[in-house]
């Protein structure tokens, strides 16, 4: 049952964004969808919308809190180190037979604050090793995905602290309706209009052909080289299935991918990064050569240097993003934990893997030729946020000449 603090006309309406504009879902396509058991009332919705669609067949994964909890204090050491290859073996052969992908995230992010640090660490490097066949799918843009949100109760009790439950229910998912652009008549028509002013940020970007970004300001004097034959992308993309879609909702972001060894200088967050229970904050980095060699933290340092310590590409990056300070998101004063809605506060940089629909024809090149352009790979895709009202970038031409791009956090 829906709790009364949620509007439902609204929250059929982001069931039907999801389906519609999120995924774009073809006739006689499959549904693959994961969600918190706090979401089910979303992922009826969203079933009911998929079949309106045409879908084939809708198959909704659903995780548990409690049941998570019950591994860490219950498990033996072993369960650690393991993870369900089974499942993700079977998902990445449902990507490759062109089954959609929809993940609806409303977890408590703190969730396992509380727990051994040391084996949760274990648990998502194993889960993200595993992972790799069918997250593959989704970061090479194989198929049509989506991720959008639902206001759990643990989540909103987290970002609206203050208030009594109900209270906080209503307030997160107002927060997410509006960010999420389905608190208006017409939500299809909206996306729609928000997609082509991206796409004009997105095209005068890629005119330019910008060889790197530098961005200054408080803590910060970062210049990120761009990869060989970058492209830039931001809100409605097409997929290797050929699907348009908008893989993120909300989504306020015009991104693209770095070059793995041409990152140098130093950078300080801009807001907090909530990271499996931990908040990390205060992060402060200097690249030498693309490859984090010093990182601190005021707040969660030990578990930055853990996630910078899963592989050779955690200390690269996958991903940087341009997002003026004024973005809807920012404006709401809103930290929701969430990195779906925190980056499209924030310009941001990823750690980790990169997307291949990131670069010029991406959709025809192997792995090892996105590498030999610049594109880093990992286990890891963790964005954290670095721009602010205080930021400027420059975009630095081929020739060495410079292009203002972001002047006090906005577009110049």
């Amino acid at each position: 049952m829906t709790s009364p603090a949620i509007d439902p006309a609204k929250l059929d309406r982001l069931a039907e964004v999801a389906v519609r504009v999120g995924l774009n879902l073809q006739p006689g396509q499959d549904l693959l969808l994961t969600a918190p058991t706090a979401a089910l009332p979303l992922v009826r919705l969203i079933a009911a919308h998929a079949y309106k669609a045409g879908a084939g067949l809708v198959t909704p994964f659903l995780a548990d809190e409690e049941i998570a909890l019950a591994r860490y204090r219950n498990a033996p050491d072993a369960s650690f180190d393991r993870a369900a290859g089974w499942l993700y073996e079977g998902m990445a052969k449902a990507f490759s037979q062109n089954t959609a992908r929809l993940a609806i995230v409303g977890d408590n992010p703190m969730l396992l604050s509380g727990e051994d640090p040391e084996k949760v660490a274990r648990a998502n490097k194993v889960n993200s090793m595993t992972y790799k066949p069918a997250l593959e799918k989704i970061a090479g843009f194989d198929i049509n995905w989506n991720i959008v949100a639902f206001p759990g109760s643990a989540w909103a009790k987290l970002v609206f602290a203050g208030d009594d439950e109900a209270t906080a229910v209503r307030k997160l998912a107002d927060a997410i309706f509006s960010a999420s652009r389905v608190d208006g008549d017409d939500p299809v028509a909206a996306w729609a209009a928000h997609n082509k002013a991206l796409a004009v940020r997105r095209d005068w970007l890629n005119g330019e052909r910008f060889s790197a970004l530098r961005f200054t300001g408080p803590g910060t004097d970062l210049t990120v080289g761009l990869a060989d034959g970058h492209e830039w992308q931001g809100g409605a993309s097409t997929a290797r299935n050929g699907i348009v879609c908008n893989a993120n909702i909300p989504t306020e972001e015009v991104f693209t991918t770095p070059h793995a060894l041409r990152v140098e200088g130093h950078v300080s967050s801009t807001k907090p990064l909530s990271y499996q229970g931990t908040l990390i904050d205060d992060i402060s980095v200097r690249f030498e050569s693309g490859r984090i060699v010093e990182a601190k933290a005021a707040r969660g340092e030990a578990v930055l240097n853990k996630v910078l310590d899963t592989d050779e590409g955690a200390r690269r990056l996958g991903e940087v993003a341009l997002v003026p300070h004024s973005s809807p998101i920012s404006k709401s004063g809103i930290l929701f934990y969430n990195t779906l809605f925190d980056e499209n506060a924030s310009c941001h940089i990823a750690l980790g893997q990169c997307y291949a629909k990131c670069f010029v024809g991406g959709d025809k090149l192997t792995p090892d030729q996105i590498a030999a352009q610049g594109g880093n790979t990992s286990l890891i895709h963790i964005d954290w946020m670095i721009g602010s009202d205080k930021v400027d970038i420059d975009g630095i031409t081929p020739d060495g000449g410079l292009v203002p791009v972001f002047r006090k956090g906005e577009w110049a």
